[in-house]
């Protein structure tokens, strides 16, 4: 991609657009909606994991996108269920670059946007810069990739729910969108990156676990996650212990108000009592009057809260994160991760012990941990050239130890 560097600087300073909202998410909040025009024309023939129900032009896109693209489209496509397996309907977003595509054809960027929230309307796709990924997606476009924003699961439309935080669910929409946007733009690839932040950073590194599987047919040259919610089972023990940060607090209760919809046995109130109980509807709103409480709200919860009422609570929330959690199997190409020392939202500690257990199962990861960084702002200037060489094809360095000889 041979104008990948020049735009590098504006993919840096957008990434912390990515993430600036990872903390208190509801300063992403737009309160526009965008547009949609005609049906785009494309393939929908197909059925099954990543075949397109509808796409439709996006109208009010941010400009930086709409006058770089020759497609700026909102789509809905099909997908699966990481927690039972179901099949879903997802929606998103897909953006294509102007002119010919390149021998090979364009390569995809499958692009996981950082937390927005849990309830359908928190869609960045809706919104027309994309609830604070406008800016990265242009430059990424105008670098000469395919851009598919998964909205995931549950956000954007109301016929599931949002599973936050589950690794798998989030990893399979990433899949599928790369399936979609190849049904939509002409002379697509099959080689395709994941890359996000936070969240998406969870979504990215599962999406690499399950792209030789999952993602059969697909040919993924790696993954880029910034602070990436790998292993969140830590949370468990600090709700038991009353240390969690106060960027924590309102992750952790995002991360209920899935758990209920994904494991009815779930007894909310073994997890949930003073403002927490009593506000839970404002605390787990993104849009409309509700949100505009949720920061607010967020500051009111105390230790006790969000404590599990028993051992027994205790334990069994931490399985359900551990099941959430990262990594799970192998990744099927190189990985970059970068993470802050001074992370309040997703601990240093947690992403050390996810990166050493990546090691030991013998993937190829560059990981970056920036000391002074927090959530919000680690330097991801790194990542676009490591982007473009994976594209080109040449070696990717891994920081993990060298396997013990025989």
């Amino acid at each position: 991609m041979k104008h990948l560097r020049r735009v590098s600087a504006a993919c840096a300073a957008a990434v912390v657009l990515l993430l600036a909202g990872c903390g208190s998410e509801t300063e992403l909040v737009s309160t526009d909606s965008a547009a949609l025009g005609g049906i785009v024309p494309a393939d929908y023939t197909e059925h099954g994991s990543g075949s397109l129900v509808r796409a439709e032009e996006l109208l009010t896109i941010d400009r930086r996108i709409s006058s770089i693209s020759s497609i700026a489209a909102h789509v809905v496509y099909s997908s699966t269920s990481g927690v039972d397996g179901s099949p879903t309907q997802v929606s998103g977003a897909v953006f294509a670059p102007e002119g010919k595509a390149p021998d090979g054809g364009w390569p995809v960027i499958a692009y996981g946007h950082g937390t927005t929230g849990v309830l359908p309307d928190c869609a960045p796709s809706t919104d027309p810069e994309l609830l604070g990924s406008s800016q990265i997606v242009a430059a990424l476009v105008r670098a000469g990739y395919v851009v598919a924003v998964s909205d995931y699961q549950g956000l954007g439309l109301d016929a599931t729910y949002h599973p936050y935080l589950d690794a798998r669910t989030a990893a399979n929409n990433l899949i599928d969108s790369v399936r979609a946007a190849k049904r939509l733009v002409p002379g697509t690839s099959d080689r395709w990156l994941a890359f996000g932040g936070s969240q998406g950073g969870q979504a990215s590194w599962a999406a690499n676990e399950l792209a030789s599987t999952y993602g059969a047919g697909l040919q993924i040259v790696g993954s880029v996650s910034l602070v990436p919610a790998a292993d969140i089972s830590g949370l468990a023990q600090a709700a038991a212990d009353g240390t969690l940060t106060t960027d924590q607090k309102p992750l952790l209760q995002w991360i209920l108000v899935g758990l209920a919809k994904s494991h009815q046995e779930i007894d909310l109130d073994d997890y949930r009592r003073g403002v927490v109980k009593d506000r839970w509807d404002e605390l787990s709103a993104c849009g409309g009057p509700r949100a505009a409480d949720r920061t607010a709200l967020a500051a009111q919860i105390d230790n006790d809260d969000l404590r599990p009422s028993t051992p027994e609570a205790t334990r069994a929330l931490e399985a359900y994160l551990r099941e959430m959690s990262l990594p799970t199997a192998p990744a099927s190409a190189p990985m970059l991760v970068i993470y802050g020392g001074r992370d309040s939202l997703i601990s240093q500690a947690w992403t050390d012990r996810a990166i050493a257990a990546g090691c030991e199962s013998g993937e190829s990861i560059q990981s970056v941990l920036q000391p002074d960084a927090g959530h919000a702002d680690v330097d991801g200037a790194a990542a676009f050239p490591w982007i473009e060489e994976r594209f080109d094809g040449a070696p990717a360095i891994s920081y993990c130890p060298a396997p013990p000889q025989p």
